[in-house]
C-alpha cells in the first residue's frame, strides 16, 4: 500500500475511534452532559487535535452516518432510470435491515437514533447533512432546477419512510412485523415520485 493510502487509513481509523468513544460517552451520560474536553481526554488526544477532525461537537455523532451523505448521488451515477435505481437501493436496504432505512431493531441502533433525534442540536445539525445530500443528488441528476426539485423530494421521501419505520420499531414492534408495511410504503412512495417526476423515472 502507498504512503498516502496508509495515511488515509490511519486518518479514517482516528475518525472512527474518536467518534466511537464520543458516542459511547453520549449514550451513557447524555450529549449535553459530556464536554468536548472529556471526549478528547478519553480518546487520548488534545482538544485542538479533536477539532481538526471534528469542527463541531455534533460532528462526533454525525460521523456515524456521514458515509450516507452522498449515497443517493452514488446510486444514480450513470443510471438511465435514477428513480428506479433509488427504489431498488432502498428496498435492498430494507431487506438487509440497514439502519439508515429505520428498519432495524438492534438495541444499539435504537439507542443511537434516540440520541440523534432526541438531541435538539443534533437535529439542527442534521439539516446541513440533508442539504448536502440534496445538493449531491441534484448534481448527479443534472443540476438544473428540475434536478434540484427532484432531489429535494427524493431525499424527503427517503427520510420520512425511514422515520416511520424507526417510529414503529421504537414503539415496540419487531422488524418482522414492520417489514411488509415498510416495503409497501416504499413501493407506493417511489411510485408517486415516478409519476410526478417522469424525467427521472
Amino acid at each position: 500500500m502507498s504512503e498516502s493510502g496508509l495515511r488515509e487509513r490511519k486518518k479514517r481509523r482516528m475518525y472512527e475511534n474518536v467518534s466511537d468513544i464520543a458516542v459511547g460517552l453520549f449514550l451513557e451520560r447524555g450529549f449535553d452532559a459530556v464536554s468536548v474536553a472529556e471526549v478528547a481526554a478519553a480518546a487520548e488526544i488534545s482538544k485542538p487535535t479533536l477539532f481538526r477532525y471534528f469542527p463541531a461537537k455534533e460532528d462526533l455523532v454525525l460521523y456515524r452516518i456521514s458515509d450516507h451523505e452522498r449515497e443517493a448521488a452514488r446510486v444514480v451515477a450513470g443510471q438511465a432510470r435514477p428513480l428506479d435505481a433509488l427504489r431498488r437501493h432502498f428496498l435492498d436496504g430494507l431487506e438487509r435491515c440497514d439502519p439508515i432505512t429505520g428498519l432495524n431493531d438492534d438495541p444499539r441502533v435504537g439507542a443511537f437514533y434516540a440520541l440523534l433525534y432526541g438531541t435538539p442540536s443534533l437535529v439542527a445539525r442534521m439539516y446541513g447533512y440533508l442539504e448536502r445530500s440534496e445538493a449531491a443528488l441534484a448534481e448527479a441528476l443534472g443540476d438544473d432546477l428540475d434536478a434540484r426539485l427532484a432531489a429535494g423530494q427524493i431525499i424527503a421521501v427517503r427520510r420520512v419512510l425511514a422515520q416511520e419505520n424507526w417510529r414503529r420499531i421504537t414503539a415496540g414492534e419487531r422488524v418482522a412485523e414492520v417489514r411488509g408495511d415498510a416495503v409497501a410504503a416504499a413501493e407506493r412512495a417511489f411510485g408517486l415520485l415516478a409519476a410526478g417526476l417522469p424525467r427521472f423515472a
